[in-house]
């Protein structure tokens, strides 16, 4: 049993985006991964123009997203929440208490699901450092941007600042250095390493520098270091 579009309300592209936006997938690869199905199934929904029936039913169970919401625009955009099950015509108690709400909410409380990686990467060489997929991640919807790189910190070097078991989200198009500030290095042989950055002119080198007094600085000379710069952290999530 499926869903066709416009005669239930959304065109399929709407219907789409909505569990995209919802789900936090980007792309069909990401959509069919949280979806259990093929991505040539998505191709085929779109060529008949048609929801199948069992993706509200998963995404009622995963996210507890209200398939009325998704295919018509109507009732509550979760069924199933932290507060229990929602009927139509009572709204959340997160509905009634909040204030000044937009259409999606306080963008604080939207989530988005990103992936994030591991810092010691695919196999690494000296040539770069290519990014190795760990697992999911939900974060704020306003800490996302197209640039944004989150990666899972699996060392000490920056304790207590930043402490093992972080998420850290670099941005990967801010890779400029400003002296002291922190940012996300490759380092041959040994991956991404989150550390301060500071320029010594007088030697022509950039030193990389661990909050963590235990861990030894390392240099690179200046023609060497803008190919090693990933990104700069802009957010660290962090249990206190």
């Amino acid at each position: 049993m499926t869903r066709s579009a416009g005669k239930f309300g959304l065109s399929f592209n709407q219907v789409l985006g909505r569990i995209k936006e919802a789900t936090g997938a980007r792309t069909q690869v990401e959509l069919a991964e949280i979806l259990g199905i093929r991505q040539s199934s998505i191709s085929d929904a779109k060529r008949r123009s048609s929801i199948p029936s069992d993706w509200f039913l998963k995404l009622f169970r995963q996210y507890g997203l209200n398939p009325d919401w998704l295919a018509e625009d109507k009732g509550p955009r979760y069924l199933k929440t932290k507060e229990g099950y929602q009927v139509f015509d009572e709204p959340l108690l997160s509905e009634v208490v909040r204030e000044n709400a937009s259409e999606f909410g306080d963008p604080l409380a939207v989530g988005k699901t990103v992936t994030f990686y591991a810092m010691a990467g695919e196999p690494s060489n000296e040539h770069g450092w290519k990014p190795g997929p760990v697992g999911k991640l939900s974060i704020p919807k306003v800490f996302d941007r197209p640039s944004l790189l989150v990666v899972g910190m699996d060392g000490a070097g920056m304790e207590p600042l930043i402490r093992r078991g972080a998420y850290i989200g670099l941005d990967r198009d801010q890779k400029s250095v400003l002296s002291g500030e922190i940012y996300g290095v490759h380092v041959p042989y040994e991956g991404l390493v989150i550390c301060r950055v500071y320029f010594e002119s007088e030697k022509g080198r950039v030193l990389l520098r661990s909050e963590n007094m235990s861990h030894p600085d390392r240099y690179f000379p200046f023609d060497e270091y803008a190919d090693k710069i990933v990104g700069r952290v802009i957010w660290v999530v962090q249990e206190l």
